[in-house]
């Protein structure tokens, strides 16, 4: 069953479609990517929403501190030192 049936976003009122997203966060200081989480994304503007227990989910597994199932390395950049370019 889709979560999302019927619901529309509410910035721009499209319709919101079920989809599987990277969720990007920090966490005591560290950052995190965590896969596959299902979301709901507006159509038109892409406003990503998440529900309550999905969410829920996430908080409980990553205090628990799970082992990660890959480790990547991420470059980083500064916009000052791009925009100099």
């Amino acid at each position: 069953m889709n979560f999302w049936k019927g619901e529309e976003c509410e910035y721009c009122g499209k319709q919101i479609v079920e989809k599987k997203v990277t969720l990007h966060r920090k966490i005591k200081g560290k950052y995190i990517f965590i896969e596959n989480v299902p979301a709901g994304i507006c159509s038109n503007c892409g406003t990503r929403y998440y529900s309550g227990s999905v969410l829920k989910t996430i908080e409980q597994k990553i205090k628990g501190s799970p082992k990660a199932k890959q480790k990547v390395l991420v470059p980083v950049y500064s916009y000052a030192t791009l925009s100099k370019v």
